[in-house]
């Protein structure tokens, strides 16, 4: 028998996610909150949907999550932990706080269940190609448990420590692309000033120490001004406010952060909230 595994929330990520599920033969369920997608996958896919967060998870051996922000996983995660059988694992693939993720576990735990915060990066094409990278917080037999799962759509799948780790190291993540979009941003503005081709310039530096995934991945498209993919300005701009709270509480100085997340408001007030993040040239 294959194992029964469960997904909750089939948004630009999750829907791609637990097709790759379906595809490596395991027995899925999925849920959302709009049914009628949830209805969707099922036909794309053949696997089954449900109604509630707890029928979908009733008799899971693993419950995948992918929602929009703290107070959707506190809800859906509650939902789902009323459904699940003792020994089955729980996984959060939400960019979320790393208290969210602490909570989470705790009550898990109490149930005798287990939870793996694993928030992703790799954005919309990585989940469609099943080529996330996955960062992981808690135990390190739930984690070897739940790798095989996290496989069939991560190519980098990592247990970063305790709970709260994944988060952490997302926000890491968040921290470290803000400022790279931003100088990606600058540099090309200041190539089309001076009367360069901008795209010549990318292709050139892009064999040099000035090389990112943003510059390989965006650079053209933000030289055509398109930005009808990837992952949006809204989304950027709550996982920055996690990134900032988080850097109150323990310290840490994100002047550049802070600085850029007042940019991509800049970029929200001209209409570019559902835009992809690269969007920060328009500012410019």
């Amino acid at each position: 028998m294959s194992m029964k595994v469960a997904f909750l929330g089939l948004g630009v990520m999750g829907f791609p996610m637990a097709g790759h599920l379906k595809a490596r033969g395991y027995d899925v369920t999925v849920y959302n909150r709009t049914a009628a997608k949830a209805e969707a996958w099922a036909q794309k896919h053949g696997g089954q949907s449900a109604g509630t967060p707890a029928e979908a998870a009733r008799g899971a051996d693993v419950v995948a999550m992918c929602v929009g922000n703290d107070r959707d996983l506190a809800e859906v995660a509650a939902a789902a932990l009323d459904g699940m059988k003792k020994g089955a694992i729980l996984i959060d693939h939400t960019t979320a706080s790393a208290d969210a993720a602490r909570r989470i576990f705790a009550e898990a735990m109490a149930r005798g269940i287990d939870f793996i915060d694993a928030p992703v990066s790799g954005g919309q094409a990585g989940a469609e190609g099943g080529k996330l990278t996955i960062m992981c917080g808690g135990e390190a037999g739930a984690f070897e448990r739940a790798r095989p799962v996290m496989d069939s759509y991560g190519k980098a799948v990592t247990l970063m420590g305790g709970a709260g780790a994944g988060q952490l190291t997302k926000m890491v993540n968040q921290i470290c692309i803000a400022g790279l979009v931003q100088a990606l941003s600058e540099g090309i503005a200041f190539a089309e000033r001076a009367g360069l081709d901008p795209k010549l310039v990318i292709d050139v530096i892009s064999k040099g120490a000035a090389q990112s995934w943003q510059m390989e991945s965006r650079g053209k498209t933000m030289v055509e001004r398109k930005f009808d993919f990837g992952f949006a300005v809204d989304w950027m701009r709550k996982d920055l406010g996690i990134c900032l709270d988080e850097a109150r509480r323990n310290g840490a100085r994100l002047p550049v952060t802070a600085i850029v997340d007042q940019f991509y408001g800049d970029v929200q007030k001209a209409g570019g909230s559902r835009w992809d993040t690269s969007s920060l040239i328009t500012r410019l």
